[in-house]
């Protein structure tokens, strides 16, 4: 199978905490867990705003228990490192572009206090589940 650009995002990435970024959308299920299979991550971080969607196809329970048998990962969802409802919907509508889009994100980690509340721990060796595929920019918020 041949690897499309989306596809080879997901490497190892030099960034503060060696962690890595999938998106779940418009990837199917095999393609999805040879990624993370190949990719190195200990353990799969979902920041998704709502963990209990299911835009691949599959409920929450059943991709905690893929990635256990087919990865041999974890699952941990972290809500507080999704975006609000608002700055996704003023992504969507493009208002502003990425960058308006990442400031405000970035500002929204800084009042949750995001450093000081996860360990790195949690992020070291792990990959951020996101809905949809992350490009080389955004793998710059996840350092």
């Amino acid at each position: 199978m041949q690897d499309s650009a989306n596809d080879r995002r997901l490497t190892r990435q030099e960034v503060r905490h060696n962690a890595f970024t999938i998106g779940i959308d418009g990837k199917p299920a095999r393609r999805f867990f040879e990624l993370l299979r190949r990719s190195g991550a200990r353990h799969v971080v979902d920041v998704r705003l709502h963990s209990t969607s299911e835009p691949a196809g599959w409920a929450t329970d059943d991709l905690v228990y893929f990635l256990k048998e087919i990865c041999g990962m974890d699952y941990l969802h972290l809500p507080e490192l999704a975006p609000t409802r608002e700055l996704l919907d003023e992504h969507e509508k493009q208002a502003g572009g990425w960058q308006a889009y990442a400031t405000k994100f970035l500002a929204l980690m800084k009042q949750r206090r995001i450093e000081e509340k996860i360990p790195k721990e949690v992020l070291t060796d792990g990959c951020l589940l996101c809905s949809e595929e992350a490009d080389d920019t955004r793998q710059g918020l996840a350092g």
